[in-house]
């Protein structure tokens, strides 16, 4: 309802030239607007009217969330990233054991082994790795990267049970153990 360019592209067109944080403040309240603000690169969507102390405290919290990410190291390559005795294909999305043998990952596993990877030694925490897989889309109550880390576990540890690649810190989140070549 802006003059001239709508909210949506101007977020999209903003989302692909800078990592700013965007609320969308609208008056449009149906579910499948809000879902496509989020889509375009929007970190939060609140609608008319609102209470200004929330949009103080959303505001806060998206800034929270996007000062708190850690810096990537370097982008991910199109060469192949070893680890342990894993190799993955970046433009393959595969995942490669020593003998070779290629292992099917799920878009979500690439995603989190890929946020692993650009930030190996670093303890994550489950906000940081949201954001990092999923945009910041996901619930700000959601447990499912517990689910995600291990099922990744389950395909990159020798022992699931005892994990030694990605380690737990309770309180804080995941640790990327394992050291990482580029090749």
């Amino acid at each position: 309802m802006m003059p001239g360019e709508d909210g949506l592209t101007l977020c999209r067109s903003l989302r692909e030239t800078t990592n700013l944080p965007i609320i969308l403040l609208t008056a449009v309240v149906e579910a499948t607007d809000r879902v496509i603000g989020l889509e375009m690169g929007a970190d939060d969507y609140v609608t008319k009217p609102f209470n200004p102390r929330e949009l103080l405290a959303r505001i806060k919290a998206v800034l929270r969330r996007t000062h708190s990410l850690p810096p990537q190291r370097q982008p991910l390559a199109s060469q192949p990233l070893r680890f342990d005795r894993w190799t993955l294909d970046v433009d393959r999305r595969e995942l490669s054991g020593e003998d070779g043998l290629g292992i099917a990952l799920s878009t979500t596993e690439f995603l989190l082994l890929s946020a692993f990877l650009n930030h190996p030694q670093m303890v994550l925490s489950r906000d940081q790795l949201l954001d990092l897989t999923r945009g910041r889309a996901s619930d700000v109550f959601d447990r499912s990267i517990d689910n995600q880390v291990s099922r990744l576990r389950k395909k990159i540890e020798a022992d699931p049970k005892q994990p030694a690649l990605i380690k737990t810190h309770w309180g804080g989140g995941y640790q990327f153990t394992a050291e990482v070549e580029r090749s």
